[in-house]
């Protein structure tokens, strides 16, 4: 019999094995784990070149269609989440690539957001950091976000659970998308706003659209400009969403008081890149699913989808 080669792509914390049941599999497919990225899209095509089976962890590794036109013997692809702006769909298809998804239990972007909010007003890390470092006591001050305005930059699925978690911490909650009403506000309980209405008047604004075409570049150097000198960005959703150029002039130029971002427009981030170097800019290295629980969730669907697929059935979650 021959026996098929599954990758598993961008392991980073090298976990990927331990948090699913593989050997599910049998003797019919050798399982290989990547915990490194691949420096370019030719180290990629010819690491998977005689790779059958890839399970890809969100958009850490791009298929785009030269890509996936260089994998001969690539038939089945899985993708954490049920979308993946990084595989060319098309490409797949018309290769035969059967597509798989896999779902979230809960969304831990959420938490992070909050988490990112506290830390750009209380300056957690950062005294944790110099109490390590043996500095002085107590340096930073802080502000409290209680009975501060929160703007939410989309009101689906997780931006409303932002919403609800900011109102626990008694903040204040706006919300503006390109197609969201009023009703759908007051549904959700938080105040509609225009969008210069959001920007102008929000202590912090947090971003939960899906990066599309229509939502490329939604957040532009006028809206920045907007913002009062007091207020913060914050962005966990995708870096292209935001005018990356426009946000490091505003933070390089303290026109806003920070921002924290988990997204970045290249990721990994080059240690050189000047967001590293501000003091206003608190970075995350893309956290937002980063859990245990979501992992285990994610690669125990991905063991289900390669099951199923081995006996020739519809594999669940199927998106190509």
């Amino acid at each position: 019999m021959t026996r098929l080669r599954c990758a598993i792509l961008d392991d980073y914390y090298d976990t990927a094995l331990s948090l699913a049941d593989w050997p599910k599999l049998g003797d019919r497919v050798d399982v290989t784990a990547f915990t490194h990225p691949f420096t370019s899209e030719q180290a990629a095509a010819g690491a998977l070149a005689d790779v059958d089976i890839i399970c890809a962890m969100r958009e850490r590794t791009p298929f785009p269609r030269s890509l996936v036109e260089a994998l001969p013997k690539l038939k089945l692809l899985i993708t954490s989440g049920m979308r993946n702006a990084a595989i060319d769909m098309e490409s797949a298809k018309a290769r035969g690539v059967t597509v798989c998804g896999t779902q979230y239990g809960r969304d831990p972007t959420a938490h992070l957001t909050l988490g990112l909010i506290l830390e750009l007003t209380r300056k957690i890390g950062q005294e944790n950091a110099r109490m390590h470092a043996g500095e002085p006591w107590q340096k930073l001050g802080g502000t409290e976000i209680e009975g501060k305005m929160l703007g939410v930059i989309g009101l689906g699925k997780l931006g409303t659970k932002v919403a609800g978690l900011a109102k626990a911490f008694g903040m204040n909650v706006i919300a503006w998308s390109p197609n969201l009403t009023p009703a759908r506000c007051v549904e959700a309980g938080v105040g509609y706003a225009t969008k210069e209405e959001l920007f102008a008047t929000a202590d912090i604004i947090t971003i939960h659209v899906v990066l599309s075409d229509r939502s490329r570049g939604l957040v532009g150097a006028a809206d920045i400009a907007r913002m009062k000198p007091t207020a913060y960005l914050v962005n966990t959703a995708r870096a292209p969403i935001v005018d990356e150029a426009a946000l490091l002039q505003a933070l390089q130029q303290k026109r806003i008081a920070g921002a924290a971002l988990d997204v970045f427009s290249s990721e990994p981030l080059p240690v050189d890149h000047p967001l590293r170097k501000l003091d206003n800019a608190v970075l995350t290295p893309h956290l937002g699913y980063v859990t245990e629980e979501s992992f285990r969730a994610h690669y125990g669907q991905m063991v289900e989808c390669i099951e199923a697929w081995l006996k020739g059935i519809e594999p669940p979650r199927r998106l190509a």
